[in-house]
């Protein structure tokens, strides 16, 4: 396993981003830009990236190629920390598109290189979800043709047998999908857990090619699915006040209700549905709980439910979705749960002791949006982990900048959601000179950002205003090549995308201690 040592040897590090320790480049914006470590620099971009979608210095294809090529050079030199990288992405930190796309190209690139061994474990490593084989035949054909490898076939194999089960069934497969269960199990031939999935994936294959017949006696659930899609559709929603008792056993989601009801869902309908729902559909209709006018007792036991640690922790859930689902939500009654959630979410967020700077970065590149689907951007990111980071302290000063910076007075007990929604945008981003105004003798110095820093006599080198004694830890949410300061090099830190996990690295560090890559 690689290891880093947290006295500043320049090995790979949970920051796991080890740069030059002078300027080979320039940022985005001009400023002296140090290049990482091939390591570093996929781990970078593969924690922070949007697979197919552009950010504000980077297009798609760009960044995309980018990745692959990182990939390619990485998974060749070293199988073990690819399998792991992909593992721990993939479950880690739940990033399932750029999971996948790392273990395809790896696979492609050792292959290509005589390299058979290793390439099954990672293919199966990136599938954790019933719907991902498909998605990943499906990436491999638009990639590298149709023609399968042995390895693919064998991962994805592995993966089925994990994967594909009755409720996953009704849920992921559908005319829709490019690659249906059927397909999946045509072209790898997984070898069954046990005689109900035997018969499960008969039944698949027989429903992919048109063979409806009678729902074998081992699949229970399709069998209560069918039973519910037999009642008349003037008769359903008297049934369905009998809510869980009859949508628990035939696994219908709440999408699929509204389908079967043939209309909206009213107060009644979501209150019958609401104790079948998952944590994140929950989290996604607050707002249409409201709307539609969800009685009080029904809210207040899912607001429990929301604010449960253990509901959180098994949920899996970036913190971020709680900060969209705040500003969506209009009701007060939801926002104390998803504040104890949020602070669930980022457990691993330590109380760190002394004076502590926090710089976040508000400048107009972190105001893209972290993905076409999401309501946030990166500056919300920035935002709320500061803001954490902030709170937790024993004594913070937290700032934030852009063009100009300012201080973000932090109350005693304020709440991590309310305090996220008092940052502004600044314009530009003139991190030397934010750093230069604010670093008062400070215990170290947190700086979350996208590192595109400004050019200009007093852009130079932001960290290069604290002293080589004081650690500066910056957590970098974009992943472009060139960093605004050495990484890996004395007290000087770079951790990657939208976790807390890096935070967890920074009382490790003070203490002197080795530590690993967080996988």
């Amino acid at each position: 396993m690689s290891k880093f040592n947290l006295r500043g040897n320049r090995r790979s590090a949970t920051s796991a981003v080890v740069s030059t320790d002078r300027p080979t480049g320039t940022t985005h914006e001009g400023a002296p830009g140090y290049a990482r470590d091939t390591k570093g620099e996929l781990f970078l971009l593969a924690v922070t990236s949007f697979v197919a979608e552009d950010t504000f210095y980077e297009a798609a294809a760009e960044r995309d190629a980018r990745l692959r090529s990182l990939v390619a050079r990485v998974a060749v030199e070293d199988g073990d920390w690819t399998l792991r990288l992909v593992r721990w992405l993939r479950t880690g930190v739940h990033l399932r598109s750029v999971a996948l796309v790392v273990a395809a190209e790896a696979v492609r690139a050792r292959l290509d290189a005589g390299i058979e061994g290793g390439n099954r474990a990672i293919v199966d490593a990136a599938l954790d979800r019933a719907d991902e084989p498909g998605e990943l035949l499906a990436y491999w054909a638009g990639r590298h043709g149709r023609r399968l490898p042995k390895p693919v076939k064998r991962g994805v194999a592995d993966a089925v047998a994990r994967l594909y089960t009755e409720r996953s069934l009704v849920k992921y497969d559908g005319p829709a999908r490019d690659y249906r269960f059927g397909d999946v199990l045509d072209l790898t031939h997984p070898t069954p857990r046990d005689a109900r999935q035997s018969a499960l994936f008969r039944h698949a294959i027989d429903r992919r090619h048109g063979r409806d017949g009678a729902i074998p006696d081992e699949l229970g659930v399709l069998q209560a699915r069918q039973r519910l899609l037999s009642v008349p559709v003037e008769q359903r929603r008297a049934v369905l006040a009998h809510g869980e008792l009859v949508l628990g056993p035939a696994a219908m989601t709440w999408e699929q209700v509204a389908g079967w009801l043939q209309g909206p869902l009213d107060a009644a309908a979501w209150e019958a549905v609401i104790p079948s729902m998952g944590y994140m559909a929950l989290l996604r209709n607050l707002r249409n709980f409201d709307a539609t006018g969800v009685a009080d007792d029904v809210a207040a036991g899912l607001a429990a439910r929301l604010a449960d640690t253990g509901e959180v922790a098994r949920s899996r859930q970036l913190p971020l979705r709680f900060l969209a689902a705040y500003r969506t939500a209009p009701s007060l009654r939801w926002g104390w749960a998803l504040e104890r959630a949020l602070q669930a979410s980022l457990g691993a967020v330590p109380s760190l002791p002394g004076r502590t700077l926090v710089l976040v970065d508000r400048s107009g590149s972190m105001f893209t949006r972290l993905s076409r689907r999401s309501v946030l951007n990166r500056a919300d990111a920035a935002a709320v982990f500061g803001a954490a980071l902030a709170v937790r302290a024993a004594a913070a000063d937290l700032v934030e900048f852009g063009t100009d910076s300012r201080a973000v007075r932090v109350r005693r007990g304020e709440s991590v959601l309310s305090l996220a929604g008092r940052f502004g945008n600044l314009g530009g981003t003139n991190t030397a000179d934010a750093v230069r105004r604010h670093f008062r003798g400070h215990d170290r110095v947190v700086i979350v950002t996208d590192e595109q820093a400004w050019a200009g006599w007093r852009g130079a080198e932001p960290t290069a205003a604290v002293p080589a004694r004081v650690p500066v830890y910056t957590f970098n949410l974009a992943g472009h090549r060139h960093g605004h300061g050495p990484s890996g090099v004395g007290n000087r830190h770079t951790f990657a995308g939208l976790t807390d996990q890096g935070f967890a690295a920074i009382p490790l560090l003070e203490a002197g201690r080795d530590q690993h890559w967080p996988f």
